[in-house]
């Protein structure tokens, strides 16, 4: 399984384990289709895996991840993202090519 994490995610998951009740603990990705990039996470920082979770390291943080987000992650860039009104985590899915962008340049009226 390959997941790359750009260092804006790395620094955010790694700043919600170590501050977290369970610093020793991993991060919980529950990824599900759907959402802009093709997909939709939740996620908490957790003691251990629960059943049916397998963990990974990634660039050396620990994440406990279910059957069906292991699929999907595959070959994803995670990335963390902000704006003036939110932050998060984005999916950059190379397999997803759908996009929830719709740009509308406004009509203009020329005088002639």
């Amino acid at each position: 399984m390959k997941v790359t994490l750009t260092p804006g995610a790395h620094k955010f998951i790694r700043r919600m384990i170590q501050f977290s009740t369970s610093p020793e603990g991993g991060f919980r990705l529950l990824v599900t289709p759907g959402g802009c990039s093709g997909l939709s996470a939740q996620f908490d920082v957790e003691p251990a895996p629960r059943e049916g979770e397998q963990q990974f390291v990634f660039d050396g943080l620990k994440f406990f991840l279910p059957a069906e987000s292991r699929l999907l992650l595959d070959g994803v860039t995670i990335d963390y993202a902000e704006s003036a009104t939110s932050g998060g985590l984005v999916f950059r899915d190379p397999k997803n090519t759908g996009t929830c962008s719709s740009h509308s340049a406004p009509a203009t009226e020329h005088a002639h």
